[in-house]
């Protein structure tokens, strides 16, 4: 028995569609660290104070967040790509406006026009890519990360080499390369069905009613508004040219990429998402704490605004995580409420510290930021319980936990199954057929489990696959192994944002039905992502207890250990 599926292909073997989008989104990631550089540049050219120039991230943030409010809506009745078009054409305009303009108040005016095109833009782009990737949406998250990591790093390099020229290169760079991202969508992007139920433009407004959401959408709200209090104004006391900030921001980019894609899963995986979050939080207050106290202080400001960048990589992710652990309402409609709040506190922030700025002395802005942070912490620990019982306990709160479905026949009770995962790529039916194998080989039924991920980057939330899909996907396996006499019974286990807990879930299973192995198959997301702690594969070989085994088509069972793991990772590196 074989499939006709091998390897699983290359994550940047993709559609042109899907390059399209991840060029746009790198560019609209480079958006909040393209400007910072250019701040007190602005501020020079245009004669305006520190306050008047912190108005373009309160414009552009705070539009954006009413616009979450919506954009799911629109999407829902006008289709993602008309989406993606109108956002990215919005984009286009207003980033050019920006740049034409001669006035503080023009750019602010026309930084709202940009945010208004960012929601669109952002609401969409990772469920595009998700739908139009080749191979699984494994290929597809890595390029929408490292779309992240690119645009969060480079943008402000790139917005200091082009504010070195003039403050408005930033602004012409963003709608020259938009434009091109726009042609390019138009070109290769396909159009795509649209949901069979609109969603309801009130949906995120009455999802707020739910006390998980509400408390992880205040401390989002707080978290943002120390984090965009620094980055309106810790450019000011560095005292540095456009080029030079934009090589301290690149800094604190790569650490946020870093932190987010790499650190922060493995982080929850050990210590849980609750407790890194409070820790977090308070390392950020004493970062804050530290730019106020050292605000004369050149060298202080910025090492410590490049150290920020790690705390907020982490925070990004696990904050996102821990709003779709708690939520009860569909996923994107949680991710608009969720963003609406996130962005309020960011566009509230800087309008804010530029009063208190102006009122007193530029470190009390950045005291405030601090005890936003540390004030994010309590209100945390008020939906502790929720987060706590949805990680650990499922069973016994409605909230957005991993959880298995059976598909087709039971296998029978007493039997000693093994059981093969196995997630939505092209690479699928060859694992599932090498563990048939096994099965057979030990006399064993086989126990097909389909992992459907909700998949969370940074605010972003989206489902690369419905139930019935996941279900299809089971039944194909299914009807294929019973063409070749195997017997085979089939689960769905849906997970959101956290692989630790979905591989803890089947590793009870596996406890809970007798297993005599648990079979995995190489990710398309490659060694490095699949192995870490904080993976399903890492958490599963951790938790059951038996054999879990990495099979493949072409060569025999291994025998996943902690050794295996920290093997199989450093072979990658």
């Amino acid at each position: 028995m074989s499939a006709s599926h091998g390897r699983a292909a290359s994550p940047f073997r993709q559609p042109k569609a899907v390059w399209a989008v991840a060029f746009a989104c790198v560019i609209s990631f480079m958006g909040i660290g393209l400007v910072d550089p250019i701040l007190p540049a602005l501020a020079d050219s245009l004669h305006a104070t520190p306050s008047q120039v912190s108005l373009l991230f309160s414009s552009y943030l705070i539009v954006t967040a009413v616009a979450m409010l919506f954009v799911g809506w629109f999407s829902s009745r006008f289709g993602a790509k008309r989406t993606l078009v109108v956002g990215l054409a919005v984009i286009v305009v207003f980033a050019a406006l920006a740049g034409c303009t001669g006035s503080i108040n023009g750019i602010v005016g026309f930084r709202a026009g940009w945010g208004l095109g960012n929601a669109l833009f952002i609401a969409t782009s990772l469920a595009v890519i998700v739908a139009s990737a080749s191979g699984g949406f494994g290929g597809a998250i890595i390029l929408y990360e490292t779309a992240l990591g690119l645009g969060i790093a480079v943008g402000p390099l790139l917005g200091g080499e082009l504010g070195a020229i003039s403050w408005r290169g930033p602004f012409f760079g963003v709608a020259a390369l938009m434009a091109v991202a726009l042609l390019a969508t138009l070109a290769f992007v396909p159009s795509m069905p649209r949901p069979a139920r609109p969603t309801s433009p009130l949906a995120p407004l009455k999802a707020l009613r739910h006390r998980g959401l509400l408390t992880m959408g205040i401390m989002a709200l707080l978290y943002n508004w120390g984090f965009f209090t620094m980055l309106g104004y810790a450019p000011y006391p560095m005292k540095l040219s456009a080029h030079e900030l934009g090589l301290v921001f690149t800094g604190w980019g790569l650490l946020v990429a870093a932190f987010s894609v790499f650190f922060a899963p493995r982080l929850q995986a050990r210590f849980g998402t609750a407790p890194v979050l409070y820790a977090n939080l308070l390392g950020l207050g004493i970062v804050m704490a530290v730019i106020a106290a050292g605000v004369d202080s050149p060298t202080v400001v910025i090492v410590a605004v490049i150290v920020s960048g790690a705390f907020i990589g982490i925070n990004n992710t696990l904050t996102t995580q821990a709003v779709m652990l708690v939520s009860p309402v569909e996923r994107p409609v949680a991710s608009s409420a969720y963003g609406f709040l996130r962005f309020i506190g960011g566009g509230l922030a800087p309008f804010v510290a530029g009063k208190l700025a102006d009122a007193t002395d530029l470190s009390v802005p950045f005291y405030l930021g601090a005890a936003t942070f540390v004030l994010a912490i309590p209100v945390l620990a008020s939906g502790h319980g929720l987060l706590r019982k949805a990680e650990e306990r499922p069973e016994e709160e409605p909230v957005a936990a991993p959880s298995l479905t059976s598909v087709g026949a039971p296998v029978e009770a007493g039997a000693a199954r093994v059981i093969v995962a196995v997630g939505a790529h092209g690479g699928a039916p060859a694992i599932v057929d090498a563990a048939a194998r096994l099965a057979r080989e030990t006399g064993s039924p086989l126990e097909v489990v389909h992992v459907r991920e909700t998949v969370v980057v940074e605010e972003q939330a989206v489902e690369p696959e419905s139930e019935e899909e996941a279900r299809a996907a089971v039944s194909a396996h299914l009807a294929r192994l019973a063409a070749h006499g195997a017997t085979a019974s089939g689960q769905v286990l849906t997970s959101v944002g956290d692989h630790a807990a979905a591989g803890r879930v089947l590793a009870e299973h596996a406890a809970r039905v007798g297993a005599r192995a648990v079979a995995v198959g190489r990710s398309p997301r490659g060694p490095l992502a699949q192995f870490a702690d904080g993976s399903i594969t890492s958490a599963l070989t951790h938790g059951a207890p038996c054999d879990v085994l990495l099979v493949d088509a072409e060569s025999v069972p291994r025998q996943l250990t902690e050794g295996a793991l920290a093997e199989l990772r450093d072979s990658a590196v």
